[in-house]
């Protein structure tokens, strides 16, 4: 298949029409009307709607997002993508973009992408869905190029501050993130420190990773004495912690990059037999709802989830009104709790 099948047009290359559609479909253009607005059922037979579907697939064909808008008079609608709504931060960051939509009259049209790394599909495959912009959460940016691919106004956050199809990215500052909760445990005396890392291939993941090891590699006698990758969840944490734990020299410290993590290796630290924070001390990274749900609570890094889909709305609507943004960081803060004591003698 060609460029102008994939959804991506080639310099200099006409726009696909919807009579371009309809001719590929072998339907009139009313048919395709029909289907791709979502007014096709009782109208149209299943089998034919999707040879439109099919059809507009290979093609690359996109609504005239301007024209449409002109003559419908209708407000603009931007598509929010997030890894998973179960997710407390995801949750809070759906909630700041939706406040800054509503207070600006846009619509939002929210569409989980349950890997979050891999390629996201097409929301356009299963309906017409007119969109203005695209404002998409901890995801990497080759997931989007299918979003993205149109010319879709695309803004990251949690994402990788790259040259690339973003307009604009925002994000927490996870490195500061990560400086405070290694120089929290090193000022409380630890020096064997195991990572209990998040097993997904990301920047903000890799940022935490890389700041660890840093922050440890300049101090005398500190040492990374594990690093043991699972699942962010709460079972991921227990065994990925279970065999940090069972390092030689055993750590005195875990360094969660999840609070679901952090809760799954308080677990793990008790059924070695060992206590929360006199053997062992744990932190998490987000500060969920969780955080404070454990006990002892997590000393966690606390990250402005409702101000960054707050932020990354915002920064869209200026890229849709013809801005120029970059990246933005936003602040994040440590909270120490429980969870945390000086290093055990």
């Amino acid at each position: 298949m060609d460029e102008s099948g994939s959804g991506r047009q080639r310099e200099g290359v006409a726009r696909p029409t919807s009579r371009d559609v309809a001719r590929r479909a072998g339907v009139s253009q009313a048919t395709v009307s029909l289907v791709l607005r979502d007014r096709w059922r009782g109208r149209v037979s299943p089998a034919r709607a999707e040879a439109v579907r099919a059809a507009a697939r290979e093609l690359g064909h996109r609504p005239n997002l301007a024209a449409r808008s002109l003559r419908l008079g209708r407000t603009r609608t931007v598509l929010v993508v997030v890894p998973a709504l179960t997710n407390d931060f995801f949750g809070r960051v759906h909630a700041g973009a939706a406040r800054v939509a509503a207070e600006a009259d846009v619509g939002v049209v929210l569409y989980p992408s349950p890997e979050g790394v891999g390629g996201a599909p097409d929301p356009f495959a299963s309906a017409s869905a007119t969109l203005d912009g695209v404002l998409a959460s901890s995801m990497a940016v080759e997931a989007l190029a299918q979003l993205s691919g149109d010319g879709l106004p695309l803004v990251m956050l949690d994402s990788e501050p790259v040259e690339g199809p973003a307009a604009a990215t925002v994000n927490p500052d996870i490195a500061e993130g990560m400086r405070l909760v290694t120089g929290h445990l090193l000022g409380l005396g630890h020096r064997r420190i195991a990572h209990v890392a998040a097993d997904v291939d990301s920047w903000t993941f890799a940022v935490r990773r890389d700041v660890l090891r840093a922050g440890l590699s300049g101090v005398p006698g500190a040492r990374l004495v594990a690093e043991e990758r699972g699942p962010v969840s709460v079972a991921g944490g227990l065994l990925a912690a279970g065999r940090a734990l069972a390092a030689s020299p055993r750590p005195t410290a875990l360094v969660c990059d999840d609070d679901t993590m952090a809760a799954g290796a308080c677990k793990a630290v008790r059924r070695a037999g060992l206590r929360v924070p006199e053997d062992v001390s744990v932190t998490g990274f987000d500060d969920l709802g969780l955080a404070t749900a454990v006990e002892p609570e997590l000393t966690t890094v606390r990250l402005p989830a409702e101000e960054l889909g707050a932020a990354g709305l915002r920064a869209l609507l200026a890229v849709l009104g013809g801005e120029r943004r970059g990246a933005e960081v936003l602040p994040v803060s440590l909270v120490a709790r429980g969870s945390t004591a000086p290093a055990p003698a």
